[in-house]
């Protein structure tokens, strides 16, 4: 039998937990006023597409269930949706059931996001009905996305998709490359980036949230790295099942009960970067709404947020934290860095068209859907070859989860790229036919199919550089073959 969900559920963490106790400020200089936020423009929030992302975040009866964490959200039911008492009570009693149901599980589980989606519609709708379920949704919502509002503003921002021919597109555009300090998480890919200045510094391979807790879509912001936090254990029925773990009792920073690692960074509720993930918990489901990292890799996470956020961190100062374990430390970075959580499932990456899961079931996925992203790029759906639109469309369909055919198999195969988990074969010499990825064993298990498009040479997001995978080695960025 698989252990209860023992390890951090990261929604209710944020809640609980994000204000630690007993914590000293490392840099006195950093207590200073903040410098100005390197970011200016327009809000995410006003442009179609944050409104679309917006209105996307899926509401589960267990982010309900970690709602109800805040007190005054119960009083936000009363006041908003004039629900009843008893009404709140039943809703707290069927998310608080679902969430017990809970195990943590292995890999993705073929829509589980939407049947979590479709079970929390139909269980709220019976208890409050139709018109006040997609009120109490459209409140979440708005709750979920509030730290976005507050978030730094993010640029409107150009894409270089030709060097000789820029185009612009406005911020928010698919695969927009920052031109500013920024973080970048794409949970489809399982990837985060570490832009300075908009240049490429580092990347990471993470764990996101499970299909019952997805990581949210939306620009939040990092203030501050907490070294050693503690952890307060909320009154749920996985905390009753853990060992020498009690309700309402702090896990003192330092000990194997708490989940949150050495560092956790605060990204607005309901979110955290944080470590204490094994690596074999990366590239997959490991958290519920968190990003998750190693031990390892937080700590060289925080040194690089230190560095681009203004609060310089030394490896002595790492040191120093490690050995006092018990000891909670915040650092308070002098300018606020914008932490950018994406959804795309479809991404020029370096001249080559990946397509990722769709592993929070949002229907991504779709000849619309990649149509619009050739067109970021200046290319029609009609510039590619045969081969290459049939590609497309099949690895799609198989990524979606509506296809059990596999991508057709060129019949050469190119030196590995570092930046991918799996191997890319190219098609035979001199002709404009697609490369694929080696497709993995199960499709089930199959993350990610990259796709080599002539019309896409030279154009995209930047491939990953330094990237940090958790097996304790650092893969650097493949360098682009000479054009033949």
């Amino acid at each position: 039998m698989k252990r209860p969900l023992v390890f951090v559920l990261c929604v209710l963490t944020s809640l609980w937990a994000v204000g630690c106790q007993d914590q000293t400020t490392n840099q006195s200089s950093q207590n200073a006023t903040a410098a100005p936020s390197p970011t200016a423009g327009i809000s995410p929030a006003a442009t179609p597409a944050g409104e679309q992302l917006a209105a996307a975040q899926p509401l589960t009866l267990p982010v309900l269930d970690a709602f109800f964490a805040d007190q005054s959200f119960s009083g936000l039911l009363k006041t908003r949706l004039q629900l009843t008492d008893d009404q709140i009570a039943r809703l707290k009693e069927v998310a608080h059931s679902e969430t017990a149901k809970l195990r943590e599980s292995e890999g993705q589980v073929e829509g589980a996001t939407a049947a979590a989606r479709t079970t929390a519609e139909q269980k709220i709708s019976a208890l409050i009905g139709a018109e006040k379920a997609s009120q109490l949704a459209a409140l979440v919502r708005e709750k979920w996305n509030e730290t976005a509002d507050k978030a730094p503003a993010e640029k409107t921002v150009a894409v270089t998709t030709n060097p000789s021919n820029a185009a612009e597109f406005t911020a928010r555009a698919p695969n927009t490359v920052p031109t500013d300090t920024r973080i970048i998480v794409n949970a489809p890919a399982f990837r985060m980036d570490v832009f300075e200045g908009g240049r490429l510094i580092k990347s990471y391979k993470i764990g996101i949230g499970y299909p019952q807790f997805p990581l949210p879509t939306a620009l939040r912001k990092a203030s501050a790295i907490i070294f050693n936090p503690t952890w307060t254990p909320p009154d749920e029925p996985w905390v009753a099942r853990m060992k020498d773990v009690t309700v309402g009792e702090q896990v003192e920073a330092g000990s194997a009960l708490n989940p949150l690692g050495p560092i956790k960074i605060p990204i607005g509720l309901p979110s955290l970067i944080h470590g204490g993930k094994s690596p074999a918990k990366l590239g997959t489901f490991a958290s519920h709404g968190c990003v998750g990292l190693t031990t390892p890799q937080v700590r060289d996470f925080a040194k690089v947020l230190g560095q681009v956020g203004g609060a310089p961190l030394t490896d002595a100062d790492l040191a120093r934290y490690a050995r006092n374990k018990t000891q909670t430390r915040q650092v308070k970075l002098s300018h606020d860095v914008p932490v950018e959580l994406r959804y795309e499932t479809i991404v020029v990456e370096d001249g080559k068209l990946h397509i990722y899961r769709d592993v929070y079931d949002q229907d991504s996925n779709t000849e619309e859907d990649l149509r619009a992203v050739l067109t970021v790029y200046g290319v029609k759906f009609e510039d590619l070859t045969e081969e290459e639109r049939a590609q497309a469309l099949t690895a799609l369909d198989q990524l979606a989860g509506r296809s059990t055919k596999k991508v057709a198999r060129p019949r050469t195969q190119p030196s590995p790229s570092p930046s991918s988990s799996s191997t890319p074969v190219s098609a035979a010499a001199g002709k404009k036919t697609a490369t694929v990825k080696k497709p993995a064993p199960s499709r089930k298990n199959q993350k990610e199919i990259v796709i080599e498009i002539a019309a896409l040479s030279g154009k995209g997001y930047p491939t990953p550089v330094e990237l940090d995978t958790g097996a304790g080695r650092k893969v650097k960025a493949a360098v682009p073959a000479a054009p033949k």
